[in-house]
């Protein structure tokens, strides 16, 4: 806005001027008036009572966000605050002969809580907080980005002399965008000269300034950055701010709910549980899309109904108006039955509820809770997922004789799964090279995995065939069935035969 402002005002006064030289007017009282305005406001630059345009925001203290206020990450701001404590024992850290750390790089994936790290970082060490994105950095003019880059830095020290501030932590988030690789913008060499006046102010942050100046950078992509960016001496630690595991995640939704009346049963582990995947986003927005709920509905309290709706809307999205016909309702309710029972039969007491309300581009949903997070999958896992995907079109085929187009995700995934299952070396092939493989064999094995699973979830859901109608009876009823309900419709079949 400032940019726009003076971009205004310069070509008025160079208008102004001009237009003046022409009528013959002595326009030396405007280049006076003119060069006490520039004066002025250069006093008020370097007074900080307006935001500078080349130097980000600056802050004391940021937002006053602390270590306290992140759930989910102990790993990461435990090695982040090892790294800080370099800059609060400083001098210790000198007469060690220990070289002062310059740079920090957070990665992870989005919505992990990396500004809100840096954040906390300032206000660990007492230090003024300048934030910036790595597009403020660009422009088409060559010569702006490296300008907008020393900026920054002489604002930081500027602003850390002003109020009497030894430190300030620099942030500077989409990194990539900044410090991507040089020569991957070939008709754009304003890039690489921004990177390079980077890398030479990050060569330039000694420990015997006044103020020690710590660069911190945060991106979802570190395979894209310059590796002159990431070598010691610049970005000396790099903390993954990874998605959180359960305890973590319990963390974050105790955070994020302490300042909402939950209901007294409400079970946040079990919520915890079931998110597996999410970001602290993700769960921040569960809590606040459930207290929506809960005020839409006049309610007094968040019940756990809320905290489960609200996952449904994080993950799919809101309820849709769809109406499907008849037809397309016992279709859509035999497929997801399908589902469900496979995911039920092959990993009992995993299914939380199985829905045919459409939300988002799903026409249907079957949501399954895992007992632990899992980071490492056999091919007996994999295959299980397989046969869950393929389950809702086989009984497609069990019950009504033909299959639908709302098989076609499902198929994806399936295929997905199966490369997997390929690449890794758990297949027949043996360890392979994806690389080394035609189409053809690739394919060729794909079918060979998916048709075989396919066989075995027919053999599976041939002897629960009631229990497959009845479910899918009950979605047409209720639209929604839970996991308890599946399982008691599952007892008494046990009890029948």
């Amino acid at each position: 806005m400032f940019k726009r402002i003076k971009e205004a005002i310069t070509g008025v006064a160079a208008g102004t001027v001009i237009y003046l030289v022409i009528k013959g007017v002595d326009i030396t009282p405007v280049l006076l008036l003119a060069g006490m305005g520039v004066l002025a406001y250069w006093l008020v630059e370097k007074k900080g009572l307006i935001p500078s345009t080349l130097g980000g925001k600056g802050y004391l203290p940021p937002v006053n966000v602390s270590f306290a206020d992140i759930g989910g990450q102990d790993i990461a701001i435990r090695e982040l605050k090892e790294a800080l404590d370099f800059l609060l024992r400083s001098a210790q850290a000198e007469a060690m002969g220990i070289r002062p750390l310059k740079g920090i790089l957070l990665s992870g994936p989005p919505g992990t809580g990396k500004t809100l790290m840096a954040k906390a970082a300032a206000t660990f060490t007492e230090a003024i907080f300048l934030e910036a994105s790595g597009s403020e950095f660009i422009e088409m003019y060559a010569g702006v980005g490296a300008q907008r880059v020393r900026g920054i830095f002489n604002r930081a020290r500027d602003l850390a002399r002003r109020r009497q501030k030894k430190r300030a932590v620099i942030f500077i988030d989409e990194l990539e965008v900044l410090g991507g690789k040089r020569g991957s913008h070939a008709s754009h060499l304003e890039y690489d000269q921004t990177l390079n006046q980077l890398l030479v102010e990050m060569d330039g942050l000694k420990s015997s300034h006044d103020v020690q100046i710590l660069l911190i950078g945060a991106t979802n992509r570190p395979d894209l950055l310059d590796p002159a960016l990431l070598r010691p001496g610049r970005f000396d630690r790099q903390v993954r701010v990874d998605l959180p595991d359960r305890e973590g995640r319990l963390a974050i939704l105790k955070l994020h709910t302490a300042n909402k009346p939950l209901a007294p049963a409400t079970d946040l582990e079990t919520l915890a549980r079931e998110t597996f995947g999410f970001s602290g986003a993700h769960l921040e927005s569960v809590a606040n899309e459930a207290a929506i709920l809960a005020l839409r509905e006049k309610a007094a309290y968040i019940t756990r109904a809320h905290l489960m709706e609200a996952v449904d809307k994080v993950m799919l999205g809101e309820k849709l108006g769809r109406k499907p016909t008849p037809d397309e309702l016992d279709r859509l309710a035999i497929h997801e039955a399908g589902h469900a029972l496979a995911g039920e039969l092959l990993r009992p007491c995993s299914v939380a509820h199985v829905t045919i309300t459409s939300r988002g581009q799903a026409l249907g949903y079957t949501r399954q809770k895992p007992e632990h997070d899992i980071y490492l999958y056999t091919r007996e896992y994999l295959e299980s997922q397989i046969d869950i995907c393929l389950a809702g079109a086989v009984a497609e085929t069990m019950l009504l004789g033909s299959r639908s187009t709302g098989s076609m995700n499902d198929f994806k995934e399936a295929i997905r799964l199966a490369r997997v299952i390929i690449t890794s070396g758990l297949s027949d092939l043996g360890v392979v090279a994806e690389e080394n493989l035609t189409k053809e064999q690739m394919h060729a094995a794909s079918t060979d995995i998916i048709g075989r699973q396919e066989a075995r979830v027919a053999a599976l859901l041939q002897p629960h065939r009631r229990v497959l109608k009845e479910l899918a009876g009950l979605l047409v009823e209720k639209e929604t069935v839970t996991g308890a309900e599946l399982r008691s419709l599952l007892a008494g079949q046990a009890r029948a035969s």
